[in-house]
């Protein structure tokens, strides 16, 4: 079940990366972006857009050929639109939360913002699945914890190399992540339903589990943005809040069932 899960989710991923940028590679788009760049970005024209441009823009790093790219792209929307077209993705990448890099990330969107994000967000996945092996093995075994750690920082640097040093490839990093992600989602699931009974507040992270792994399907699909401001990845984000707080709340609850658990060994020695 988990393979066929995987499968599915891969390929809904795959889907989504063959769709991506489709407004980015429109002959009319390019064409809009150079024949802008040429007239507004350099000589006494760059000047003037430097001189109009707002401090807070200009302290993002928002460049003349950036502001060509945003232009542009509401021209060809528009054009989409006229012809009863679906409105294509601009820039498309599929960006996965850590909470600070992904807000540098979506303040300004540069090589290294982006990177930032991407790899912050495959630590956090890893982190969590390393969380899970300290809860389900680690009390018991603490060596196991530490090795399978060692493990997954081993696993996390040759991720980031490969997509540093070799080729940056964005269905790689999707692909990678949702692995990550269903390891821990099997992983917290199985000793989440082997423990409900015993331990009610263990129901919070089921539904914490369930509720990312649905609300994640808005990081694979895309449309067209309510408003054009809240898109897919706005709303994965706002959705995301509540759950953190009701995953924190399981949290508190299992630490004081330990807290009371070890006491009683204690009082038993």
């Amino acid at each position: 079940m988990a393979g066929r899960a995987a499968r599915l989710v891969l390929l809904a991923g795959a889907a989504a990366l063959a769709s991506g940028s489709q407004g980015d590679r429109e002959p009319v788009y390019r064409d809009c972006v150079l024949r802008c760049e040429e007239r507004n970005c350099s000589g006494g024209a760059l000047r003037h857009f430097r001189s109009r441009q707002p401090i807070y823009m200009s302290l993002a790093g928002w460049t003349c050929h950036d502001d060509c790219k945003y232009e542009c792209m509401w021209v060809t929307v528009d054009m989409y639109l006229q012809d009863g077209h679906r409105v294509p993705q601009f820039h498309g990448k599929v960006s996965l939360n850590a909470w600070f890099w992904s807000t540098v990330f979506h303040t300004r969107d540069t090589d290294l913002t982006e990177k930032m994000d991407y790899f912050c967000a495959s630590t956090v996945i890893l982190h969590s699945v390393y969380l899970c092996c300290v809860r389900t093995v680690g009390l018991q075994y603490p060596a196991v914890a530490r090795a399978f750690r060692a493990f997954l920082l081993l696993l996390l640097t040759t991720h980031v190399s490969y997509l540093s040093l070799v080729h940056f490839d964005y269905g790689y990093n999707l692909a990678a992540n949702v692995a990550f992600g269903l390891v821990n989602v099997v992983w917290w699931l199985t000793w989440c339903l082997r423990n409900h009974r015993r331990l009610p507040h263990v129901r919070k992270c089921v539904v914490v589990v369930l509720l990312l792994q649905g609300l994640s399907l808005l990081e694979l699909l895309d449309f067209p943005p309510f408003f054009w401001v809240l898109d897919a990845h706005a709303i994965w984000h706002i959705s995301t809040i509540p759950v953190h707080i009701l995953f924190f709340s399981f949290l508190e609850d299992d630490s004081l069932y330990l807290l009371k658990e070890s006491e009683a060994k204690f009082k038993l020695a």
